[in-house]
């Protein structure tokens, strides 16, 4: 069922640039940035490997999916910039092992490594859609939020699109690669979620 369904999205993906061409492909990343059904570690080499063809622009490829990135970003920071501080700050005091304090440290080294952490989450698997929120909940000004998040998407974006160019008919194997990355960031993701609740129980407890 799981792969009838990128198999129908991964359709429409590529009807959307045949019709729209290179916008075509920007809106399916701005998309996939708050929707993310398929990754876009798919989308971004079948944008390489259709400009390939000929059927698209190599260098309108780049700069729309970018401004694609750009625009899904905005969204999920505009959800963190309304959540914000002190909103998060009531909801975590009700979840257990979780308090206040712990998202005014967040915030507080949100505000120390911001720029470097947005420029390089867009880049990283899994956490280059999530670094968003937080972004926009401590507040981050939106200029340098949108500048960060551009040079980010840029780089990402190009690889992605030249190595599904290059690779022609093998585009799928850049997903096939990067698959096992995402898997790791994810791993590191729950390894920590336990590390943090073990930590907090023994603390409780001592």
């Amino acid at each position: 069922m799981v792969k009838t369904g990128i198999s129908t999205t991964m359709e429409w993906i590529t009807r959307l640039m045949e019709a729209l061409g290179s916008p075509g492909a920007g809106i399916a990343v701005a998309l996939e940035n708050v929707f993310p059904p398929v990754p876009s570690e798919v989308i971004l080499p079948l944008a390489g490997f259709t400009a390939g063809q000929g059927k698209i622009s190599l260098v309108a490829a780049i700069l729309w999916t970018t401004a694609g990135s750009v625009v899904g970003a905005l969204v999920l920071y505009g959800l963190g910039a309304w959540l914000g501080v002190e909103r998060l700050r009531k909801v975590a005091d009700k979840i257990p092992f979780v308090t206040a304090s712990d998202v005014d440290k967040a915030d507080e080294w949100f505000d120390k490594h911001g720029s470097k952490a947005v420029f390089i989450g867009r880049m990283v698997p899994v956490v280059r859609s999530l670094i968003s929120i937080p972004a926009g909940v401590s507040g981050m000004p939106i200029l340098k939020f949108t500048l960060y998040t551009a040079a980010g998407s840029l780089v990402w974006n190009t690889a992605l699109i030249l190595a599904g160019y290059a690779l022609g008919d093998n585009y799928e194997l850049v997903d096939r690669y990067l698959g096992w990355v995402s898997t790791v960031v994810l791993a590191a993701l729950a390894i920590a979620i336990v590390w943090f609740v073990v930590s907090r129980v023994k603390a409780r407890r001592s």
